[in-house]
């Protein structure tokens, strides 16, 4: 992509720039929508804000100009989104950058890129990366697994983890269980998730063990479940040998001479038995 004419630091006139890293007022970039982090760690700003203090910005940020109108920011960042929040950190005023000419869905795709091989992003950051890849390129998941130089299966697994509900997606980060064991969790139902994340931090497991738990999980709710079956079976079997008690009855009082008859109405709650018996005059 070529570069285009900016502003040199905080000059009032243009040049045009190629090839070449420039500085431009950090108050002068707004954030990119498509930012696929969606956790930064204030621990590790700080200290890239120290080096950043100490070292200067080893890398400069991209950044594309902006169709501005009335107080909007002229800079749009692509990719250095850590770089920029750590410069704001120590009031830093200005910041190395490379400013590209790209339009919303190159900047998007850019800065997904970027991030996903940088490896730096979450497990569940990169699954959502990666679907953003695919939808702003409009491409398979062999077709993305090829430009982020892994297999398919690698990007088949990742998504997976988008199955997870947003409260299971917190928990498993807040509890820290790792790619495999997150993904695990998808073969239990939804309602038993969050209280096996937390027993699986609770009691340490690795990745081995919470297999293992999972599936001890499992076998144990395929018996409660089987368990409960039986229950509802043998219920509906005495129900049945008390209406056919119901009936030999009518059938008894039939026999001796007794005028009687019986209805029966079934619903999807009850079953209703109405036994009408006619009586004799004097």
């Amino acid at each position: 992509m070529g570069l285009i004419p900016i502003f040199q630091k905080q000059a009032a006139s243009t040049a045009e720039v190629i090839n070449r890293v420039i500085e431009i007022p950090v108050s002068d970039i707004s954030p990119n929508p498509a930012q696929p982090r969606l956790i930064f760690d204030d621990y590790e700003l700080s200290q890239l804000a120290v080096s950043i203090q100490q070292n200067g910005v080893l890398q400069p940020i991209t950044v594309r100009r902006r169709e501005t109108e009335g107080g909007e920011r002229p800079f749009q960042l692509i990719t250095g989104e850590r770089r920029l929040r750590a410069c704001k950190l120590i009031n830093l005023e200005l910041i190395p950058a490379i400013v590209i000419d790209a339009d919303d869905r190159n900047s998007a795709v850019m800065a997904i890129l970027e991030n996903i091989q940088r490896s730096d992003l979450n497990y569940i950051e990169e699954a959502l990366a990666i679907k953003g890849l695919i939808e702003h390129f409009g491409i398979t998941q062999e077709e993305a697994a090829a430009k982020l130089g892994v297999a398919q299966s690698t990007i088949a697994n990742k998504l997976r983890l988008l199955r997870l509900t947003d409260e299971e997606k917190t928990a498993v980060l807040r509890f820290r269980l790792n790619e495999r064991q997150a993904r695990a969790l998808l073969k239990l139902p939804s309602e038993l998730r969050t209280g096996a994340v937390e027993k699986i931090s609770a009691m340490q497991l690795n990745t081995a063990q919470t297999d293992k738990f999972i599936e001890e999980i499992l076998v144990s709710t395929q018996k409660t479940e089987s368990s409960r079956h039986e229950k509802k079976s043998w219920r509906f079997k005495q129900v049945g040998l008390y209406i056919n008690t119901f009936n030999q009855t009518i059938k008894t009082m039939k026999e001796a001479g007794i005028n009687c008859t019986a209805e029966q109405n079934k619903t999807d709650k009850y079953i209703e038995y109405l036994v009408r018996i006619e009586l004799t005059n004097n």
